[in-house]
């Protein structure tokens, strides 16, 4: 069925639905058996916020209770390539002092938006910071970073869906693409 529709759309699908749910239930359980205690979970918006909301439902069916926060930053804009400068657009309302933080971020490609993510708590005093992707983009990074956890390898090809957007738009599949017509 998403192949269909996808299609209509001019996108392919790279992760249906089914995957990404299978996945985010092992995904909980990898960082479940990390025993973090005081868990804050930091979603770095907009893009992760379906990823961070399911992801957050699966650590509670395993019994993890973190405290959530949420950081807008923004490379992007409407833009389908990072300008290189991260921008904050809403910070943190919780303080990180002496707190394990995980940061969920949706892509991880050029690595600048977490690298900034990540020196920004840890300046802040956080205890720990581990970092959660869903797509671990198979390409050359700015900054040399491996997330601590990721749901896909994804290749070098831009995606939408699952929250994912190019200009404002295919946030609300739920399914993560690629574009391969002009759909837009």
């Amino acid at each position: 069925m998403p192949q269909d529709a996808a299609r209509a759309k001019g996108l392919e699908v790279v992760f249906s639905p089914d995957a990404i749910a299978a996945r985010l239930d092992e995904l909980a359980s990898e960082i479940a058996q990390r025993n973090f205690e005081r868990l804050l979970v930091v979603a770095v918006l907009k893009g992760s916020f379906v990823f961070a909301a399911d992801l957050l439902r699966a650590m509670h069916r395993v019994g993890l209770e973190p405290e959530v926060d949420f950081l807008t930053l923004s490379s992007y804009r409407k833009s389908t390539t990072s300008s290189g400068q991260v921008e904050i657009l809403r910070d943190l309302d919780l303080d990180v002092i002496d707190r394990n933080v995980l940061l969920i971020d949706d892509v991880l490609d050029s690595g600048r938006t977490l690298a900034f993510a990540k020196d920004l708590i840890s300046a802040r005093g956080a205890k720990s910071i581990s970092t959660c992707v869903l797509l671990d983009k198979q390409t050359q990074r700015a900054v040399d970073l491996v997330p601590d956890f990721r749901a896909f390898a994804c290749p070098e090809v831009f995606v939408v869906g699952y929250g994912m957007d190019v200009a404002h738009r295919y946030r609300e599949l739920p399914y993560v693409g690629r574009i391969v017509t002009n759909a837009m």
